[in-house]
């Protein structure tokens, strides 16, 4: 018996996850997304019968369920009371949540966006989507542009690759010293993240992928007037933006690329994390 599903808000994201899922003969319904032009939009009475229901990512705003694509509001703890402990729940950024809904409501919440292929797959449109904004935010090719790469994850190997491949001269930043050995193995340069402190004048492009306050107040005073900063992490990102205000460095914002400039893609990763989150618990599909 196959699965019937239901998406519950989000963006675009899951605009495309329903339109994906009904090209695999998946019956989905949607609710909460009829400003993106949603198929299989019902009433939310309706779309809680399903036994998968799939939530955005994040799954909230605040105390408010993630709903952009419509005018209609929810609180999510109002939702929670509604649904059935057999039902399971899927949604992205899910955090403590999940804990919170089993001990109060017995209910499954699990997270298709905290999983390694999911993360994965995001790195690509992430990479690729920054390196449009510093496309659009410079004067100058990226060829021959002097870029640090700051965070040697999944992102930031990805962006460097890519950053490599146009012709810039790609500085890689790294804790760890595995890391730094791996820069240095694919042809980057490489610095340790703590010992940038005198090292930033250089750079025409600075690309922070590491979640934690990496370019304070001093640090952006090292760089360039001219250079633009590219902070990719999750919020608060690793930038002091009031540092930056007061010295007149140009900050651009871009957590959540992936959603932004590629949901489509975006949304396929979604879907095979879903289609492995049921496969592992032995579910239909």
């Amino acid at each position: 018996m196959k699965q019937i599903f239901s998406i519950l808000g989000g963006d675009m994201r899951q605009v495309h996850l329903a339109k994906l899922l009904r090209e695999d003969g998946r019956e989905v319904m949607t609710w909460g997304l009829e400003q993106g032009g949603a198929p299989g939009g019902v009433g939310l009475d309706q779309a809680l019968k399903a036994h998968v229901l799939l939530l955005p990512l994040p799954v909230c705003r605040g105390k408010q369920l993630n709903l952009p694509l419509t005018d209609t509001e929810l609180e999510a703890a109002r939702l929670w009371p509604r649904l059935r402990f057999d039902q399971l729940l899927l949604g992205g950024m899910v955090g403590e949540l999940g804990r919170q809904l089993m001990a109060d409501y017995g209910l499954t919440l699990l997270d298709y966006y905290d999983r390694e292929e999911t993360q994965i797959a995001n790195a690509i449109p992430t990479a690729e989507g920054a390196l449009q904004l510093a496309m659009e935010s410079t004067d100058r090719t990226l060829h021959a542009s002097r870029c640090l790469v700051i965070g040697y994850g999944r992102i930031g190997r990805m962006l460097a690759d890519r950053l490599l491949a146009l012709g810039a001269e790609v500085t890689v930043s790294a804790r760890k010293y595995g890391d730094l050995a791996w820069i240095q193995a694919w042809g980057f340069q490489s610095l340790r993240t703590g010992g940038l402190t005198g090292r930033l004048e250089r750079f025409d492009l600075i690309f922070n992928t590491a979640p934690a306050l990496i370019l304070d107040g001093a640090r952006l005073g090292e760089t360039r007037e001219d250079c633009v900063i590219i902070d990719l992490a999750s919020a608060p990102g690793g930038v002091d933006l009031e540092a930056a205000k007061q010295l007149d460095r140009r900050v651009i914002q871009a957590p959540g690329l992936p959603g932004k400039v590629a949901p489509r893609t975006a949304a396929a990763a979604i879907r095979e994390s879903i289609y492995h989150i049921l496969e592992e618990r032995g579910e239909p599909i």
